[in-house]
Order: structure tokens, then C-alpha cells, then sequence
């Protein structure tokens, strides 16, 4: 795919909307999780939120070779040069956080002593050793960057709603492209 074409590739669109989706249960798991008693019900929650992460970072990985294969559309003409780097910079910053969170989730779930299991199929490795103190701060450093990805989300989903309804100029058909410009 060019560069130059319109909207983004099918397979950049399906990965898309099903980590975007996987991301809208994931964040609100995991405030649901911190907020739950101890006990099985918060556990169940830390299994799903701890499964979903996986599958995002999985999906994640394909997501980059997609996107390197299939080049996305330039920016639009009409697009002020510093809405567009603003735009790029918000999806670098989720590329980055749709990678990087799985990650520290797991090695948070290590260092506080449990081993990941995926929708209960099969067992992560344990990448560090049971270290409370760093599964703390590491579980911290999840949650502040939960609360970013939270905050970019929601400007992304803005901003497309944005274009799409106010501005009618074609760009949230890039990813949309059943929508009429």
C-alpha cells in the first residue's frame, strides 16, 4: 500500500479497532481490580486484566509489522503541519504505551510472586524473581502509565470524533472508510 492512499490498510483498521476495543475493557479492569477487596473476585479480575494485557501486546506486535508493511496515509492536505505531528505524536505514545504496559504488568505480577496465565490456557515464564519492594514500584509505574494511556485515548477518540462529526473533512474515514466525507 502507497502512501498516498486514502484510507489505511484493512488489516491496520482490524488490528486497530480490536486493540481499541481490548484497551476500553483493559483500563476500566484494572481500576476495577485495585478497587476490589482482596479475596476471588479481585483475583478473577487481575486474571482477566493480566490475559487482555497479553493479547494486546501479542496483537501489538503484529500491529507494528503491519504498519510497517502497509505504509499509513499521509497527512491530508488540509491538516496544519503542527495539528499533524501533534496527531503522530498522540499514536507513537500509544504504539509505545500498547507495548510497554503488557510488559510491566508482567513483571509487576512477577515481582509480587504470581505467574501470568493467559485466559487460562497457558502459563507466562516468570521473567524476575518475587521482589515485593520492585513489584510495587513497578505496579505504580503501570498505573501512572494507565492513567497516560487513559488520557491520550480519550484525546485520540476526541479528536476523531471531532474530525469526523464538527469537522467533516474526511480524516476519521481514513480508519472508517464506510463513513461519506
Amino acid at each position: 500500500m502507497s502512501n498516498v492512499d486514502p484510507v489505511y490498510a484493512l488489516p491496520a483498521r482490524t488490528l486497530h479497532w480490536a486493540v481499541a476495543l481490548l484497551v476500553l475493557a483493559v483500563i476500566p479492569a484494572g481500576f476495577i481490580m485495585m478497587n476490589l477487596p482482596s479475596g476471588p473476585a479481585q483475583n478473577q479480575v487481575f486474571d482477566l486484566h493480566r490475559s487482555i494485557g497479553m493479547l494486546i501486546f501479542a496483537l501489538a506486535v503484529i500491529r507494528v509489522g503491519v504498519r510497517i508493511a502497509c505504509r499509513p496515509p499521509g497527512r491530508p492536505p488540509h491538516m496544519p503541519k503542527l495539528q499533524w505531528a501533534a496527531a503522530e505524536t498522540v499514536h507513537y505514545a500509544l504504539y509505545a504505551l500498547i507495548l510497554v504496559m503488557p510488559v510491566l504488568g508482567w513483571l509487576a505480577s512477577n515481582t509480587f510472586g504470581s505467574t501470568v496465565r493467559v485466559f487460562g490456557l497457558f502459563d507466562l515464564p516468570n521473567l524476575m524473581a518475587k521482589d515485593e519492594p520492585l513489584s510495587e514500584k513497578i505496579g505504580n509505574l503501570h498505573a501512572t502509565l494507565g492513567l497516560v494511556m487513559s488520557a491520550l485515548v480519550a484525546a485520540h477518540i476526541g479528536a476523531g470524533l471531532w474530525h469526523g462529526i464538527v469537522k467533516r473533512d474526511g480524516v476519521l474515514s481514513r480508519m472508517l472508510p464506510f463513513l461519506s466525507r
